[in-house]
């Protein structure tokens, strides 16, 4: 459901305010509102950026989960005016440092992040696995990760070339990053949002 029928540019975006507490993604200068989800969605982000966390601290890098929390400017089709907030965004504690006194959105001159997952709900399917798949690939983000749990698969895209290779998680098959090579879960603690 797209709310506006004028064109906003990405400053516009970064600018504007309808006075509500509602979240928006820019996507070809128009305002698509971000739900929140149902609570397993929510479930299944707060559980992922967990677990990213836990193996964070123990691999002692330099890097933080973030639960969207932070927007990434990408491109789609010839415009720039294409903002997404990941549901889970990985990036170093020094670019998250700097996105402190701004809009935290990791823009077009900025390293990409590391990685970034995007839980899917009936609304998004389509843009999860084809617009933004192509959009973070083109960013060259190293990993993208769809977690769908209407379908009960887990989609880990790994960058080659400015495109993505993937793998498909089901069920028990242990998830196989190489982001987080220590990271130890199923598909189905995964799709679950718990141990």
């Amino acid at each position: 459901m797209t709310t506006t029928t004028q064109k906003l540019t990405f400053e516009e975006y970064l600018a504007y305010d309808d006075g509500t507490d509602t979240r928006y993604e820019l996507v070809d200068g128009e305002l698509v509102p971000m739900g929140l989800g149902t609570g397993k969605h929510g479930a299944i982000i707060r559980f992922v950026a967990q677990q990213f966390e836990q193996a964070l601290a123990q691999s002692g890098r330099p890097w933080v989960a973030l639960p969207g929390l932070v927007g990434v400017r990408s491109p789609r089709g010839r415009n720039w005016d294409t903002s997404r907030i990941p549901d889970v965004t990985v990036l170093t504690v020094g670019q998250w440092d700097a996105l402190g006194d701004r809009e935290a959105i990791i823009n077009l001159n900025e390293p990409p992040p590391i990685l970034v997952v995007e839980v899917v709900s009936p609304t998004t399917k389509t843009d999860d696995y084809r617009s933004k798949r192509a959009e973070y690939g083109l960013l060259e983000i190293p990993e993208y990760w769809i977690v769908d749990p209407l379908e009960g698969k887990i989609t880990l895209c790994f960058l080659e070339h400015q495109f993505y290779d993937s793998t498909e998680f089901r069920a028990d098959d242990p998830v196989q990053s190489l982001t987080f090579a220590n990271l130890n879960l199923t598909a189905a603690q995964i799709l679950a949002g718990k141990l």
